[in-house]
């Protein structure tokens, strides 16, 4: 194991920093998305990149799920009517159709997910038409590196749904576990058994899915330090290769479902750093590394071996190997990065579908990165990815002298590098391992968009 994927947990300078500030699936922040970005120019810029041969990366929303989650802050439709999907993928088969026309056909698409929503709430018909429609119009590659990943709800796993995913090509599945405690699992409507993750775990390794991964939360009611401990004494032996460990954020006056949730139920805030604290112990105890931002993943996993050799990336699917891919968002509420844009489909299902019929883009707002937005990006980047920074390598790839062009960011280091998060030499920064779980604080100095204190406000807490 490398430095860089150690961890050190220190409770005080934790406290310290715990102020609210971006996940950084982009820079700049979706918050810096406006409608004077639109579908016109989303297609000129698509069109630009043809002739760079990249190769594309897909993000395919489906929105519906059979019951609702309390906690969940996801973009969503609640229903048990399977007949909803049918129009929604009407619209999104011709989506699809509009966004192949703007790529060459000879690009392939070496990432593709599925996420939601509950992917798999479509039948096995709709899912088989819609991989037979997105491989119509764009070339879905059959290389071994490419990564065709899909959101499971262990629930909603029938007996050949995996078998059918593996057909399709499919070779990476995440599941949704949160907690393994019956309480929990109660007081937040998402109640699963271990047997049903467990079976979903064991036909996947026996159909050939390279990759699993478990997503868990922890600050959920009723979530204490000896449950949360049993949770994950039972995920490390089912051995998945990759682990999140979310932080629960509360906002009642956002999600509505959260207002189910009774506030007097969740644990306190020294309580869910504990909780986190026996979470990283027990994690790095079992053998898995700390990939960062709520991410573990054992040393052989594909993410560990590419934050070692510096080629790991960050985008809005969270942490990826595809660097090099122009990413293209489909269905209600995507979000895409083509060239050196970012563009977001509308959140309403009723006003996307809308735009397909009128024969649109549903894309309603985004953003054109200038050359500060990409100077910034790739040092946050390389900060939230790799833990560590040469200066040499921005400044060949920007023209610019780092420490001129960086000199009030670098002197805003100096408290931490003083609280021992990092070390500033005059060619590099290196994060620290106490340093790891604040890399958002870090990467914040860098974000020329948070001058206004008031901008922190409309983010979560950091841990």
């Amino acid at each position: 194991m490398s430095l860089s994927q150690t961890l050190e947990f220190d409770t005080d300078l934790i406290r310290r920093y715990d102020t609210a500030g971006p996940r950084y699936t982009s820079y700049p922040t979706a918050v810096q998305f406006h409608d004077g970005f639109g579908a016109t120019r989303y297609a000129e810029l698509a069109q630009q990149t043809n002739p760079s041969a990249r190769p594309l990366s897909l993000y395919v929303h489906i929105p519906f799920c059979d019951t609702v989650c309390f906690y969940c802050a996801c973009n969503k439709i609640i229903t048990r009517d399977r007949n909803r999907a049918q129009p929604y993928l009407d619209r999104l088969h011709r989506e699809i159709a509009m966004q192949g026309a703007l790529f060459d056909r000879t690009r392939p698409v070496e990432q593709l997910h599925w996420g939601g929503g509950t992917p798999t709430f479509l039948s096995s018909d709709e899912m088989r038409e819609l991989m037979e429609v997105t491989g119509r119009h764009f070339l879905l590659s059959k290389e071994a590196h490419a990564e065709f990943s899909i959101e499971i709800d262990p629930r909603e796993v029938g007996d050949d749904t995996l078998s059918l995913l593996r057909s399709l090509g499919f070779n990476r599945i995440s599941l949704g576990v949160q907690d393994f405690d019956e309480k929990v699992q109660q007081s937040v409507n998402r109640v699963q058994s271990e047997t049903q993750v467990m079976a979903v775990l064991e036909e996947a390794r026996r159909l050939g899915f390279g990759s699993t991964s478990l997503d868990l939360i922890y600050g959920l009611p009723h979530q204490n330090q000896a449950s949360f401990r049993t949770t994950i004494e039972k995920v490390i032996e089912i051995s998945p290769a990759r682990i999140s460990v979310f932080n629960y954020a509360h906002l009642p006056d956002r999600f509505k479902a959260q207002r189910r949730i009774n506030e007097d139920e969740l644990p306190s805030p020294a309580e869910k750093l504990a909780i986190l604290k026996n979470t990283a112990e027990q994690l790095a105890e079992a053998g898995y590394v700390y990939i960062g931002m709520d991410h573990f993943a054992k040393p052989d996993d594909e993410l560990a071996v590419a934050q070692r050799d510096h080629t790991l990336y960050r985008n809005f699917q969270g942490y990826s190997t595809h660097s090099n891919c122009d990413l293209i968002g489909l269905g209600a509420t995507s979000i895409g990065m083509v060239g050196n844009s970012y563009s977001q489909n509308r959140h309403d299902v009723e006003a996307y579908q809308a735009d397909i019929d009128a024969g649109h883009l549903p894309i309603f707002r985004g953003l054109e990165l200038n050359a500060d937005d990409l100077l910034r990006r790739e040092v946050i980047t390389r900060l939230i990815c790799h833990f560590e920074l040469e200066f040499a390598l921005v400044e060949q790839a920007h023209n610019i002298v780092f420490n001129a062009y960086f000199a009030n960011e670098l002197k805003a280091l100096a408290t931490m590098q003083e609280d021992g998060l990092l070390t500033v030499s005059e060619r590099h920064i290196a994060v620290s391992p106490k340093g790891r779980l604040l890399i958002r604080n870090i990467c914040m100095v860098f974000d020329a968009y948070l001058q206004d204190p008031a901008a922190k406000s409309r983010f979560s807490r950091v841990i």
